[in-house]
């Protein structure tokens, strides 16, 4: 009979040691994963991207990204002009998401690094594309570190 309790007391143990390490992991799941930021309007002339949220995803999950949201904006819709926001992650490049023009549009992106296992270092600005003989017209960028 000794040996019968001690086996359903290591079961017990081994039960409880489990429930703890899954309770200690969940509360570092909700940890890592980041509530939204307010982005500052960015805006330059005829452009604005404002309403903008962010938050860095947990490391391992959606490419541990860079995530950002809200409202492209072309605020000269009768300049003939588009806008987009610039999204950079790491020491990559600009990534480009395209407005419509004379229009309001929600944009909801992730952006990372392919080579890490999670951002830390992104970059954003709104720009009005001007076309090929003029030089587009940016917002000044906006740094974020996690």
């Amino acid at each position: 009979m000794n040996r019968t309790f001690a086996v359903g007391a290591l079961t017990v143990g081994l039960f409880f040691a489990g429930v703890g390490a899954a309770v200690a992991g969940s509360s570092g799941d909700v940890e890592a994963t980041a509530s939204w930021h307010k982005i500052s309007t960015r805006k330059s002339s005829g452009v604005s991207f404002h309403s903008g949220q962010y938050k860095w995803e947990a490391p391992g999950a959606k490419h541990g990204a860079f995530h950002w949201k809200g409202w492209l904006k072309d605020t000269s819709s009768g300049d003939g002009h588009n806008v987009y926001v610039q999204v950079k992650a790491e020491g990559h490049d600009w990534n480009r998401f395209n407005g419509k023009q004379k229009k309001s549009v929600w944009k909801d992106y992730l952006v990372w690094a392919p080579a890490d296992r999670y951002t830390d270092d992104a970059r954003i600005r709104a720009c009005r594309d001007r076309g090929s003989f003029h030089p587009d017209n940016c917002s000044p960028t906006k740094h974020y570190q996690r």
